[in-house]
């Protein structure tokens, strides 16, 4: 039997936060960051890692219709999530504030891992087998070895997803961070 570590009434309380939080996590690296020049190239570099894993998961990704196991499904149950986790790190590199470290990993603590528990229970109910993979693949810490589903990427499952706004908003966030720094 899974054990839950998050209430439910607490899972859908921050379900509904969870976009509000991104907003004031943006703010507050926009106002607390000091980005050099090198900082901005490694950290930019990271987040990159960090979209394109969230990108190549968004091509995999049916929502609701069929379980993911293709892609990086085959490696991590959550893909999305950890891009969004390099992402971040690539933004805190580039920042140049460990506070603000401290700020994001509070933030997916709270709001996002009960998400992911709340999203996962979804999915055991919605797919029978999905029981059989959560045992065989990782929740966020990729493994090789599970074999999953050989389903090619599909540009038409991004476009669905909507994974192009995390590409904007990575975009928009590095030019203000180039602004901020004076380059």
């Amino acid at each position: 039997m899974r054990r839950y570590y998050f209430p439910k009434a607490y899972g859908d309380v921050v379900a509904r936060l969870r976009v509000p939080c991104g907003f004031l996590l943006a703010a507050a690296f926009a106002w607390f960051s000091s980005p050099t020049r090198g900082s901005l190239l490694l950290g930019a570099a990271i987040a990159l890692l960090g979209l394109a894993l969230r990108a190549w998961a968004a091509g995999h990704l049916d929502k609701n219709r069929q379980l993911a196991t293709s892609g990086p499904y085959r490696l991590v149950r959550n893909p999305l999530y950890l891009g969004t986790l390099i992402v971040a790190a690539g933004l805190v590199i580039a920042s140049r504030q460990p506070g603000l470290a401290v700020l994001f990993t509070f933030v997916f603590v709270l709001v996002y891992l009960p998400v992911i528990e709340q999203e996962e229970q979804h999915l055991r109910n919605l797919f029978p087998e999905f029981a059989a993979y959560a045992e065989s693949v990782p929740m966020l810490l990729p493994r090789f070895g599970f074999q999953g589903s050989r389903a090619r990427f599909r540009w038409a499952l991004y476009w669905k997803n909507r994974e192009y706004q995390a590409a904007l908003g990575l975009a928009a966030g590095l030019a203000y961070l180039y602004w901020k720094a004076g380059l």
